[in-house]
């Protein structure tokens, strides 16, 4: 009988420890309004003297979402599927087919022109993305700048990287 009781004290315990090991801390990375049915996509530029007084239009599946100024980001949600992109040099674009809960980083850069210049989008990896979009020197975008507010989210946040993530340790056993 008192080998029963301490069992169920031991799980008690044992249940009671775990449940506080996986609330999530302050350092916990943070994302906005996370749903695992879509998709988020991070639009950065980078802060660069050349053409840092041009704020060139971003566009998803031909809908403006904002205009990207020099040194600031935003964050898109989108439903999973096909989705089309591009900045207001209509050469240059993409299409991306964008999975639920997975995150996608383009970079927005100024490509010279005859009068102007003109936006241009590069899909990163998550590892480079994510990494350039977690810079001290970027900013979240102007709300004035927004186009579609419905789309887009101009609050900070600090998207998951792989290389953020720590990897579990490994125990080699010597003999």
């Amino acid at each position: 009988m008192r080998t029963i009781r301490i069992l169920g004290l031991l799980i008690f315990c044992f249940t009671g420890l775990s449940a506080i090991a996986q609330q999530p801390t302050a350092d916990s990375p943070k994302t906005i309004n996370a749903k695992p049915s879509q998709a988020s996509v991070y639009v950065y530029r980078y802060k660069q003297f050349v053409g840092s007084a041009l704020a060139p239009s971003v566009f998803c599946d031909e809908t403006e979402l904002a205009r990207m100024e020099n040194g600031r980001y935003f964050t898109v949600k989108l439903d999973p599927g096909k989705h089309t992109f591009r900045s207001n040099d209509k050469q240059s674009g993409m299409e991306l087919d964008v999975k639920a809960g997975q995150e996608y980083f383009l970079r927005v850069e100024i490509a010279t022109g005859f009068a102007k210049g003109h936006g241009r989008l590069i899909l990163m990896s998550p590892e480079q993305g994510g990494y350039e979009l977690n810079s001290s020197k970027l900013k979240p975008l102007d709300s004035n700048k927004v186009a579609n507010a419905s789309l887009v989210s101009v609050d900070e946040v600090h998207p998951e990287t792989p290389a953020a993530t720590p990897k579990p340790a490994v125990l080699v056993e010597t003999h």
